[in-house]
């Protein structure tokens, strides 16, 4: 299928209203906005990826380290609630809590439009049926009245967001006058940029206003000052609260062509344009000491510019990114058809027990316009909603908790071909080891780096929340480390420097443990304390425990980590000796265990579990994201995993949307493309929003990427390594995990370990093409499906070949 700009988009039939998770995502990695669409009365909303709560810190617990055996000896005596009021005060940081991330700014359109018709006047609430009725539905919040008063929503309103072009429209008619808007955020330019025509001169009329923390739609909070500059132009700025808060300041300047633009007070007032353009920037103190001369010149110099030299400029910038990879799921008079309903229609029928292939296929999309959108070289990492926050106390702090949600950010980076979009992770990954030598030494006696379940802006890796299941979890460290090898791995020969950047990450991160890991009384090596994030388990005496002596988690981890920096020290010729050090500590972790029910274990004794559909499954990161579980290499702990997964999902397991996105991805490890499909309805059905954001409840980013990732996985997995007399290379495993219900499709730009980039076509299920190219040049196995051959392929730099089927 030509996948042109137009062939994947989300469309809506009303505006968001006063619903947020309706509103329409753009970004540039640093800047976000949520495009709502309303008619009267529009919001934009802004964020920009360093406004965050307050400055550094030192939390460290000053008295850890000297009650750590005191804690250690209560959880070994089965002492659980003592042990448990020891780790809240003595594993706690001080103080307990980490910054947060804040919105930037909100624009406010009030337009004014011709006389509208009788027809035009039909107002519908964004949740009223699409039948053409012009009932208002009923009952509707004081905020919601406000919006639907002002915005009659015209017969023919349309708003879409168009994933191939990266840019958000509305289009409607009012008193006989088409009315279009566009929107896109320019990583180029840092700007989010704004355009309003109309079908006839002299029509586009509006007052702007730009605040911070909006009341009732209209009140502003949250801010310092705001001055006028220019002619139509409007700076807000302030600083967060907290010791070291950040300064930030958020500008925005209009341009006309034709009619008028001026300044009263805190608005600006254009009156008979026939174009009117909006641009808008934020910058803070975190990347420069004057924000608002920042924010200034981006607006400036984008006007210069103007709209169309911006336009080429975001699409040059945005669409070799997003065009790297395409995919079509079934057939192309299927798509077609669907694609005449709106998005929300769609999910609705996907709830109803529908199937509709090109949905899922526009959700993985959506996936991969998200990460381009959040994560760019230069911008923060994606965070707990990626760069797109209205809250200024969001759930869970919108943080990076790295216990599986920010990890999940970046499955799809490599494997659907946006690596440099993992850029940002590796940046804050090597701020928090400068920190986490810190907490190490003061915290643990320890060398090496750590940090635990969260980080934030400053790259934070003290305990926080007090939350026993999951503060005091020391992994967070040595998983992001991981990230550092798949990097690599995905393009071996490209990336030989980049190991050495990370190789001091993964020698500190292992070198923590080796100081840090206790032997247990079968001579294995544990971490301890340690928890299995955020789950409990029940001991024979009743009571509940959180804190334990090693988890299957804990040993899968390491396990990886260990290889990963022995590998990298060989490959670098760095360090021999601690590299054996490192894989002697590895030989003595706690292997994988089988219970007597046939799962696999969670904690070192098979415990009753008080929540056994729990949303977590860290037990078998070593099926997924890990490689430690193959259903062809270690078949009884294939079906170990299995059997947990089965036991998980029969007690409510997958209830929130990432982690019914992990669960695809176990699901495609364990090559059962059916169980991933139904589980990929059961995402879209249960745990999707209405612009296709995840849904935790509330909305989380992690369940949108994790399920990109899936999907991925489903058509091509790269984990394996086969021998090749002394060589050892990648095993290319195509449709590994393709559902009876994907009949036919293709696609390609997906990426493989070794370096390899793969184009795939099916037809009745199964594989009718397949090429294959190297960049670089290699070698590695290909097998097809569940039971085929594999043959050996070998490709000279920038080699591309069609595979014999």
């Amino acid at each position: 299928m030509n996948q042109n700009s137009n062939a994947r988009r989300l469309w809506y039939r009303q505006p968001a209203g006063a619903d947020w998770n309706r509103a329409l995502p753009i970004g540039s990695g640093r800047l976000g906005a949520m495009i709502y669409g309303n008619v009267r009365q529009e919001r934009w909303q802004l964020n920009e990826d360093s406004v965050w709560s307050g400055g550094p810190r030192q939390r460290e617990n000053p008295d850890t380290l000297r009650l750590l055996p005191e804690l250690r000896r209560l959880i070994g005596a089965g002492s659980l609630s003592a042990a448990h009021k020891l780790a809240a005060d003595a594993l706690a940081g001080v103080p307990d809590i980490m910054r947060f991330y804040e919105p930037l700014a909100d624009a406010t359109l009030f337009m004014e439009h011709p006389a509208a018709t009788a027809a035009e006047l039909a107002i519908r609430h964004p949740d009223a049926p699409n039948n053409g009725d012009a009932g208002l539905a009923t009952p509707l919040t004081v905020a919601e009245t406000k919006i639907a008063a002002d915005d009659n929503v015209p017969p023919d309103y349309e708003r879409a967001l168009d994933l191939g072009a990266a840019t958000v429209s509305v289009r409607y008619s009012v008193g006989g006058v088409t009315f279009i808007r566009e929107h896109f955020a320019s990583a180029p330019d840092e700007v989010v940029v704004s355009r309003l025509t109309a079908s006839a001169s002299g029509k586009i009329s509006f007052r702007l206003r730009i605040d911070r923390g909006l009341i009732d739609n209209y009140a502003a909070r949250y801010l310092d000052t705001i001055s006028a500059f220019d002619d139509g132009g409007l700076l807000l700025a302030g600083q967060t609260g907290g010791a070291g808060g950040l300064g930030f300041a958020a500008a925005a300047l209009v341009a006309v062509s034709g009619g008028a633009a001026r300044t009263i007070g805190d608005t600006v007032i254009v009156s008979g344009a026939d174009e009117a353009v909006i641009y808008l920037s934020g910058a803070t103190t975190f990347r420069g000491a004057q924000p608002a001369a920042t924010a200034l010149q981006k607006v400036r110099a984008a006007a210069r510019r103007g709209w169309a030299a911006l336009a080429a400029r975001q699409r040059e910038d945005y669409r070799p990114l997003f065009n790297r990879v395409t995919l079509q799921l079934g057939a192309d008079s299927d798509a077609a058809a669907n694609r005449q309903l709106p998005t929300d229609e769609r999910i609705e029928r996907i709830r109803q027990g529908a199937t509709d292939l090109d949905l899922l296929a526009t959700y993985f999309d959506f996936g991969r316009y998200l990460l381009i959108g959040a994560s760019r070289p230069g911008s923060l990492p994606a965070n707990g909603q990626g760069v797109w926050n209205q809250d200024f106390t969001p759930a869970w702090g919108s943080k990076y908790t790295i216990n599986i949600n920010a990890n999940m950010n970046y499955w799809p980076a490599e494997s659907c071909n946006l690596a440099e979009c993992h850029e940002p992770l590796f940046d804050l990954l090597e701020r928090m080891a400068e920190n986490g030598r810190r907490t190490a030494r003061v915290m643990y006696g320890c060398r090496g780096f750590v940090a635990h379940h969260n980080t934030d802006i400053w790259a934070d890796t003290c305990p926080t929340d007090r939350n026993l299941g999951a503060s005091y979890w020391l992994m967070g460290g040595a998983w992001l480390a991981l990230h550092l090898w798949e990097h690599y791995a995905f393009a071996p020969a490209d990336r030989h420097e980049f190991l050495r950047r990370a190789w001091p990450i993964l020698r500190e991160a292992s070198r923590f443990f080796l100081d840090y890991l206790v032997e247990n009384e079968h001579g294995q090596l544990i971490v301890f304390p340690s928890s299995s994030p955020e789950n409990v388990y029940r001991l024979l005496n009743g009571e509940i425990g959180t804190l334990s002596a090693g988890t299957t988690m804990d040993s899968a981890i390491l396990d990886l980590l260990f290889r990963r920096t022995r590998q990298t020290a060989a490959l670098l010729d760095l360090e021999p000796e601690f590299a054996a050090d490192v894989e002697a500590a590895r030989q003595k972790l706690p292997p994988l265990t089988v219970g007597r029910h046939g799962r696999l274990l969670e904690w070192p004794v098979e415990y009753d579990e008080p929540e056994p559909g729990h949303r977590h499954i860290s037990h078998l990161f070593a099926l997924f994201p890990g490689d430690q579980i193959s259903p062809t290499r270690t078949p009884a702990l294939a079906a170990a995993a299995r059997a947990s997964l089965e036991h998980r999902l029969a007690h409510g397991g997958g209830h929130t949307g990432w982690s019914r996105a992990w669960i695809v991805n176990f699901w495609a490890r364990l090559l059962d493309g059916d169980q991933c499909f139904a589980h990929l309805q059961a995402l879209l059905a249960k745990s999707t929003l209405p612009n296709l954001f995840d849904d935790h409840p509330p909305f989380q980013i992690d369940g949108n990427f994790g399920a990109t990732a899936a999907m991925a996985e489903m058509l091509l997995q790269s984990q394996e390594t086969a021998a090749d007399g002394e060589a050892t290379l990648p095993v290319l495993h195509l449709l590994p995990a393709l559902p009876a219900a994907w009949r036919e499709g293709s696609v390609s730009g997906l990426r493989a370990r070794g370096g390899f980039t793969v184009d795939l076509a099916w037809r009745a299920g199964a594989l009718s093409a397949a090429t294959l190219r190297a960049a670089d040049g290699g070698a590695c196995w290909v097998t097809v499906g569940a039971a085929a051959p594999r043959q050996k392929i070998e490709l000279r730099a920038g080699e591309s070949r069609a595979l014999a089927l």
